[in-house]
This record gives structure tokens, C-alpha cells and sequence, in this order.
């Protein structure tokens, strides 16, 4: 996508991102609050993955690493942009945070009832793991 700019977010874009999570992301979390995406990005400000078309939030997408494990949340896309690439773009800046971080293996929490998020994630090359209700890609196979 020649016109997406990807970007890790900055304090200033924090209500931006929740605004955008009432509308794009499927579900809602108790963290799905200022203070705790400002924790989020004060504790690791490459976390927080934005893409941005013409200057507008198109998607997002949470990428944690623990020091051990790579972890995946929050991946939305507005829904009227949807299957234009751009949560892919967004799990491809992701693959590449971890492997810089040198993470092995990652997980995305995804939920269960979230049947049009499914597809997507296969075919990223996620594949779900039921017994602990995630999605793993090893990233060194």
C-alpha cells in the first residue's frame, strides 16, 4: 500500500485510538481506556502500531513482547477499509518488531465469537490453538 504510512503511536494519539476502537475493534477490554493505553505506550512506545491513510487512523494493532513471548492484540482495521491490506501491513511491522526483539514465537489474543477476524488470521498464517484460546505463528519455522 503505497499510500499507508505505519507509525507507533505517540501520547498524543491516544484518544484517537480509543475513539477508533469504538468503531473498529470487535469487543471491548477493561483496559480500553486512557490510562491504560497510556500505560501501554509509556512502558513501550513501539507497542502501539497505527496505520494511517491521508493522514486519517485506519487501523491498529498491539504488539507486546515480554522478553520471552511476542504478543499480538488489538488488531482493527475501520470497516469500510477492510481487505485493502492494511491489517496485513500491520502484522507485517509486528513480524518485523519482534524479530528485531529477537521473538520466537508470538500469540494473538483474538476472541472466540469474532468469526469475521478468523479468516483474516489464517490467512496471515495463524492457526488457532482451542485448549488455550489463541492464535500462535512461530516466526523462526
Amino acid at each position: 500500500m503505497i499510500d499507508l504510512r505505519i507509525r507507533a503511536a505517540t501520547p498524543d494519539d491516544l484518544d484517537t485510538v480509543l475513539a477508533f476502537w469504538k468503531t473498529a475493534a470487535e469487543g471491548t477490554s477493561i483496559s480500553d481506556d486512557r490510562d491504560g493505553v497510556q500505560r501501554l505506550v509509556a512502558r513501550d512506545p513501539e507497542a502501539l502500531i497505527l496505520a494511517e491513510r491521508d493522514g486519517l487512523l485506519v487501523g491498529t494493532v498491539i504488539a507486546g513482547f515480554d522478553g520471552w513471548r511476542c504478543h499480538l492484540y488489538r488488531l482493527a482495521v475501520d470497516p469500510e477499509r477492510r481487505r485493502q491490506g492494511i491489517g496485513s501491513a500491520l502484522l507485517a511491522a509486528a513480524e518485523e518488531r519482534f524479530a528485531r526483539l529477537g521473538g520466537r514465537r508470538l500469540d494473538a489474543m483474538v476472541l472466540t465469537r469474532n468469526e469475521t477476524a478468523h479468516h483474516a488470521w489464517r490467512a496471515a498464517g495463524y492457526t488457532p490453538e482451542e485448549q488455550w484460546r489463541r492464535w500462535v505463528k512461530p516466526l523462526d519455522d
